[in-house]
Order: structure tokens, then C-alpha cells, then sequence
């Protein structure tokens, strides 16, 4: 399997996707570096709530010659699902620079650079420099953004069309026979014609696993910076249950694994499969 590493992520699979479905992980990354555990008032295990945990485990799992790629940056360091502009001025000394209005997700605490997480609240002792997270920016957020874009770009100039599947994990959203299992976002049909959602839900169907669309999650930066269907470039988020993989501590990887792994490929197939029907049905 050839395996390119960067600073903060590895891409699996050719330069030249071979496939016109590219994967993406941004939120598996486990590398926490010293310098931001030692800015911490909480401890560093809190921040695996940050996580998708594993969810990069349950895509390598799944993918064969797709090209995908995986952060390992933890999201705690920089989220590669905002926007350079989300920048918290609660925790970044340059956040007053960019002049813009504050999105949802950084009032809530949830900006590039997370602020907190869940029930345990403030992560940091004080304030980032702003050259701190200018560096974030430079070493780890648009290096990702530019190979992901490189390879969405060499996709559809290969097949006429390029799928971008970012794929997450979410809590469980309630009881497992009342709530979805599976959230697939496409930015209300922003970011994807509906025809790929369509064929998403019905690979959950056939698994027996209940799905939501959009609602809780519609998809963040990455949907919007790269889904493009106007030029043929379209692009869907998806969020697994944890417990769906997980044991039930949600830490590890469980039982659930193998099936949740089945799913993702089969959706990985029915999306290959509406991009180019044709082309499968030769094979």
C-alpha cells in the first residue's frame, strides 16, 4: 500500500487517484504535541473527546485502492473542518485580525482551534499567540486542503467527476432503536447532488442501520471548501455512531467493527457506482 506522509497527515493510495472516490479522515489524528499538552488546565485525556476515534482504523479497514487521506494532527491542535477565518478571540491573540463575524461553531467554542469540549469546559490556561496558530495554519491546515484539493481536481480530470467522503463518528444521538445510527450530510444539497445521498441511504437501509440527512450535522469547512457540483466535484460528509464500532466504553475498537467497515465500503461501492455506472458495469 503506498503511503505518502506530511507533517500532520498521511495519503494512502497514488497521487492520481485511481478511483473517483477520494476519502478524507480530519478529525482521527492522535499526535498531540508537547507544546499544546503544556498548555492545558484540563487533562490531556479530555481531549480524545475531540476525536472521531478510531474512525480512521474503520477507513483503512474499508478502503482498497481509493486514495484517501488521514490527519494526524489531533483536531485539539487545529480543526481541518474550519475555516482559516474561524479563529476564537476567547483563546487566539490574532483572531481580532481577521474582521470578520463570529460562525456559530466558534461562540460555541468550537472554532479552528477548539476552546472546549463537552462537560469539561475550558481547555487552555490563557491565550495562543498569533503567530502560533499562523503556523498551524501554514504546517498543518492548508497543506491538507491543498493535497485534497489536488486530488479531487485529478479525479475529475480523470473520470469527468470526483466524490469526496469525509468521513466522521458522532455520540450516539439516543437509544439505538429510536435514533439514527448514520448522518449524512451534503450541505442541504449544497455540496452534492442528491442523487449520491440517495444512494448512501439506501447501503444503510440494506444494513439495517437507521440514517439521518443533514440533521444533526450537514457537513462543516471541508463540504464547502471542495464540494463543487456545478463542476462535477461533489462531496458528502459521514458520521458513524461510535457505538456502532466501538466498545462500550467508546475507547476502542468493538465487535461492531467489522459490520460498521462492511457499511463503509458498501457506500464507498454505490458511490463509485453513481459516479461512473457505467464504467462499473463493464468490469
Amino acid at each position: 500500500m503506498a503511503v505518502t506522509r506530511a507533517a500532520s497527515f498521511d495519503r494512502y493510495g497514488p497521487v492520481s487517484p485511481e478511483s473517483p472516490v477520494v476519502l478524507s479522515v480530519p478529525h482521527g489524528g492522535r499526535d498531540y504535541p508537547d507544546a499544546l499538552l503544556a498548555c492545558l488546565r484540563v487533562p490531556a485525556i479530555a481531549l480524545r473527546a475531540l476525536e472521531d476515534r478510531h474512525a480512521d482504523s474503520l477507513a483503512l479497514a474499508a478502503r482498497r485502492d481509493e486514495t484517501l487521506f488521514v490527519a494526524t494532527r489531533a483536531r485539539a491542535w487545529i480543526d481541518l473542518n474550519r475555516a482559516e477565518h474561524e479563529r476564537d478571540p476567547q483563546i487566539d491573540e490574532g483572531a481580532h485580525l481577521i474582521g470578520r463575524p463570529l460562525s456559530s461553531k466558534v461562540r460555541s467554542g468550537l472554532g479552528l482551534v477548539p476552546r472546549r469540549v463537552g462537560t469539561v469546559g475550558q481547555l487552555w490556561r490563557g491565550r495562543f499567540a498569533a503567530d502560533d496558530v499562523a503556523a498551524r495554519i501554514h504546517a498543518d491546515h492548508r497543506p491538507y486542503h491543498l493535497a485534497l484539493g489536488e486530488a479531487l481536481a485529478a479525479a475529475r480530470a480523470r473520470f469527468g467527476i470526483a466524490v469526496l467522503l469525509d468521513i466522521h463518528s458522532m455520540p450516539p444521538l439516543g437509544a439505538p432503536e429510536s435514533a439514527p445510527r448514520l448522518v449524512i450530510g451534503d450541505r442541504f444539497g449544497r455540496s452534492a447532488a442528491a442523487r449520491f445521498g440517495a444512494r448512501v441511504e439506501g447501503v444503510a437501509r440494506r444494513h439495517g442501520v437507521a440514517i439521518a440527512a443533514n440533521t444533526p450535522y450537514a457537513g462543516g469547512h471541508i463540504l464547502e471548501r471542495h464540494g463543487d457540483p456545478r463542476r462535477g466535484v461533489h462531496a458528502l460528509q459521514l458520521e458513524f455512531d461510535r457505538s456502532l464500532y466501538l466498545d462500550a466504553a467508546l475507547d476502542q475498537l468493538g465487535a461492531g467493527a467489522a459490520p460498521a467497515t462492511a457499511l463503509l465500503r458498501a457506500t464507498i461501492d454505490a458511490l463509485a457506482d453513481e459516479a461512473l455506472p457505467d464504467a462499473l458495469a463493464a468490469e
